[in-house]
């Protein structure tokens, strides 16, 4: 979910300060939740500012592009090979493990096509 802009938090800010209502009103008034009225409220109190926090980031990639370009060569190299055998196969030659639900995101990201051989079980 995106913050809610600058101005808007400036505008509850502003009610607030000229005491337009309770919270409670204010939340309402802006359709916003009262949590976010009271956060708001606090980081105001202490900081002075009303910008939102930056964004925490996430996890990193596990892979490379090198790694990738290697899962596309993989691929090439045997169309049929499941998702399984290509994490292990990555592993040997890479020594970065993964698993098969990330092998598939990133398969399906490269836009890569695997053919099933009907005579393989």
């Amino acid at each position: 979910m995106k913050a809610y802009s600058t101005d808007l938090r400036q505008k509850v800010i502003d009610a607030y300060k000229n005491q337009e209502g309770s919270q409670r009103h204010l939340a309402k008034r802006f359709s916003v939740s009262l949590t976010f009225i009271q956060k708001l409220v606090k980081r105001y109190r202490i900081s002075k500012t009303v910008e939102p926090n930056a964004h925490g980031g996430g996890n990193t990639a596990k892979l490379n592009s090198e790694q990738i370009g290697l899962i596309m060569t993989l691929v090439e190299e045997d169309n049929d090979a499941i998702l399984v055998e290509l994490c292990s196969r990555l592993e040997e030659r890479t020594g970065v493990k993964v698993s098969r639900a990330t092998m598939g995101r990133m398969t399906q990201k490269l836009n890569l096509t695997r053919k099933k051989n009907i005579a393989r079980k």
